[in-house]
């Protein structure tokens, strides 16, 4: 195990917002600056993801049309960000970010992401704020150059993973598990391997009780990457969420991940998901604590 906890992270690219955007842009520098003191960690910029990257899963028209700018305005609308050309480079960047996070946590047992997560994005179209989707790049590339055969994906943020769900509905290879509100967005669900849905106002108890079970066949599945959305939109302080968790049951949820993933020597690499609390330093809390978990199980622990 490594003495410090690889993290990578794609904000040193900017790009412009209206005021009063839903996305919220604040959070990804706010993480960085709490986590960047902390000495268990090692801070990485991510360089661009390339084109080729992009077409394991995308199709070409629509990575090019993003690329150059000439994406249809409903297809705009549907992603949910103006385009720039300073979101294009944000965007390759978060994807860079992913792929450098997968590697390293082959090589390392763990590592993370201070981005992605953008499991809303189909082959052919994003949504939600996802316009490429980093999970599903990373599993491709990585079985690309013959580093991976199995995949799993844990995805815990309060919005099913549609898109990853879609992507992967036909890879016997690839093992889907979302928890994610039955009401929220996207209204029309997909179907992963493994769906579990959460009535509004879900208390920790009983999203606990949900989740310890749903991880066991993943476990069982022995993939040789897990890549785990951490959203944080399941905090009752969310705009968006519709749960009611608090900070210690995220903890608890985390934990239980990490832990499991360690006890079954699986390479575990940890990106960001939803978060809207307002105010967003109780989103920032809530993803750093995600990652210090992480630390406190994997960088005093050098059994894997």
């Amino acid at each position: 195990m490594p003495d410090r906890l690889q993290l990578s992270y794609c904000d040193h690219h900017d790009f412009p917002l209206p005021a009063g955007h839903k996305f919220p842009l604040a959070k990804y520098r706010l993480l960085r600056d709490l986590l960047s003191s902390d000495t268990r960690f090692a801070l990485r910029p991510a360089d661009v993801a390339l084109r080729e990257d992009l077409l394991t899963v995308h199709d070409p028209a629509y990575v090019d049309a993003f690329l150059n700018g000439t994406l249809e305005a409903p297809l705009i609308r549907r992603i949910g960000l103006p385009w720039s050309r300073q979101l294009v480079l944000r965007t390759l960047a978060s994807v860079g970010s992913t792929l450098l996070a997968a590697d390293s946590a082959l090589r390392n047992g763990i590592a993370g992401t201070l981005a992605g997560g953008t499991h809303h994005a189909y082959r052919a179209e994003g949504s939600g704020f996802c316009v490429f989707n980093d999970l599903a790049i990373a599993i491709e590339v990585l079985r690309s150059r013959a580093l991976i055969r199995r995949a799993a994906v844990i995805d815990l943020d309060v919005h099913q993973g549609d898109g990853t769900a879609a992507i992967f509905a036909n890879d016997a290879d690839t093992f889907t598990l979302s928890l994610h509100g039955a009401r929220n967005f996207p209204f029309r669900k997909q179907k992963g391997v493994l769906d579990i849905e959460l009535q509004d106002e879900t208390s920790d108890e009983e999203y606990l009780a949900a989740l310890e079970p749903a991880l066991q066949p993943i476990w069982t599945f022995r993939p040789d990457l897990v890549l785990f959305q951490s959203g944080v939109d399941a905090l009752a302080t969310d705009r968006l969420g519709r749960l009611a968790l608090t900070l210690h049951g995220l903890g608890i949820r985390d934990r239980l991940v990490i832990e499991g993933a360690r006890s079954a020597g699986i390479p575990l690499a940890i990106t960001l998901g939803g978060g809207y609390s307002d105010p967003i330093e109780a989103t920032v809390v809530a993803h750093a604590q995600t990652f210090q978990t992480a630390a406190d199980i994997f960088c005093c622990d050098k059994s894997f």
